[in-house]
């Protein structure tokens, strides 16, 4: 029984009602889009919010000690649960849809489920992961990577923000790390998220069930000269690592495409950083994706070769540091084929990561996909209709209903 009944009315109103609750946190106003960074007031006003629906629930709420919150329905010691949810931190002025509508969709399935009558055979919780892009400490699915024990506590405790801040400062305390016992308790992962693509609006459907991540990583790039006066240094005396850099994101452009993969350029940082002084130092973030685990390698062997070339030339050095790498994920297939039968739903890959591709390797995992009419992502004009939002609350309900009941 609610504390405090949900709205009522349509799916579609409730969908409404619950999420312009959170549709103006962390909102810019001048971009649009959301600057919803890991544990900054903004991601800290949101998880207040969950742990607000977890208690008109009836959902107590649990923290791993990574900074992953769960709201559970049912014993959380009984084991054999089924997780849902996603995340809330964004990219720097990112969408509104990318990792919330996971979360309002649970709690929207939950009610679902209950108003429907539906008794559980089996907990279910909902979760909040924390840091799931990476954009505040750099690393992507930081905490479902703590949780599952893919990341060292050490390291990921003196991971710091552009500010010096610490993860463990900002997460009050130093991480956990792997927690087995508790991800032991879990049979299974379903996370709804917004398509990021245009392949459902291709297809006319309002939902798809993910067949696999494409394996991808981060890769830093370390370029270092001679800073010296932009006035009064020859041409033909520069040691410029801006020269050389900037060859690479040509370079790395120019191999992505002759290989049917994705490079990104889309972080930068330069030393001293002034109009009139030519760079001692640049560096940039390359996030390189493939369908296939021998073509992102060669793509990442390729651009680091052609920097190397290119930095001889110029008179600089560079080095190359892996941050990160996820490699190919497929969603467990039996799981994927059940669902996608269930809701008559198309099946399809997606080049993104998300917290499931990093619990897939621990417990049988499924993604929704819910249509999103633009196409585009970590970006203002991220969108999907009320409609469509609906539908795919409806979808997880049924998914959620099949785990825990059958």
């Amino acid at each position: 029984m609610l504390t405090h009944p949900v709205e009522e009315g349509s799916p579609l109103n409730r969908f409404r009602a619950l999420w312009n609750e959170i549709a103006p946190i962390g909102r810019d106003g001048r971009s649009g889009g959301y600057l919803r960074y890991a544990l900054t007031e903004p991601e800290l006003e949101l998880r207040s919010w969950f742990r607000a629906q977890a208690d008109r629930r009836d959902m107590p709420v649990t923290d791993d000690g990574n900074g992953n919150l769960f709201a559970w329905w049912g014993d959380p010691t009984a084991g054999d649960a089924v997780l849902t949810g996603s995340h809330f931190d964004s990219v720097p002025h990112g969408g509104a849809y990318d990792g919330p509508l996971g979360i309002v969709s649970a709690f929207l399935a939950v009610d679902e489920l209950r108003a429907a009558g539906v008794a559980p055979v089996r907990p279910l919780a909902v979760a909040a992961f924390v840091e799931e892009e990476g954009a505040r400490f750099g690393v992507p699915c930081l905490g479902s990577r703590l949780l599952t024990g893919a990341l060292d506590v050490d390291r990921a405790a003196g991971l710091r923000d552009v500010n010096g801040v610490s993860f463990a400062e900002a997460l009050g305390d130093r991480p956990a790390g792997a927690r087995p016992e508790l991800l032991g308790r879990f049979a299974a992962f379903a996370e709804l998220h917004v398509e990021q693509g245009r392949a459902l609006v291709e297809r006319d459907a309002p939902v798809a069930v993910a067949s696999a991540i494409w394996p991808h990583g981060r890769w830093r790039f370390d370029f270092t000269g001679e800073g010296n006066h932009a006035g009064t240094t020859r041409m033909a005396d520069r040691r410029d690592p801006m020269l050389t850099y900037a060859f690479t994101v040509l370079a790395a452009n120019k191999e992505a495409r002759l290989r049917g993969a994705h490079a990104t350029v889309g972080r930068v940082a330069v030393e001293p950083n002034a109009t009139n002084a030519i760079p001692a130092k640049v560096t940039g973030w390359l996030d390189a994706r493939a369908a296939e685990p021998e073509t992102l390698a060669g793509l990442v062997g390729a651009v680091r070769d052609k920097a190397a070339e290119r930095a001889r030339r110029d008179g600089t050095a560079v080095t190359l540091t892996e941050e990160s790498a996820t490699p190919l994920v497929a969603f467990d297939g039996g799981l994927a084929d059940r669902l996608a039968t269930l809701l008559d739903a198309p099946v399809l890959p997606t080049g993104a990561g998300h917290d499931a591709g990093v619990l897939a390797g621990h417990l049988p995992t499924a993604m929704l996909f819910v249509r999103n009419p633009t196409g585009v992502s970590h970006s203002p004009a991220e969108s999907a209709t009320d409609e469509d939002c609906a539908a795919g609350v409806t979808a997880l309900a049924r998914v959620l209903e099949e785990l825990t009941c059958r």
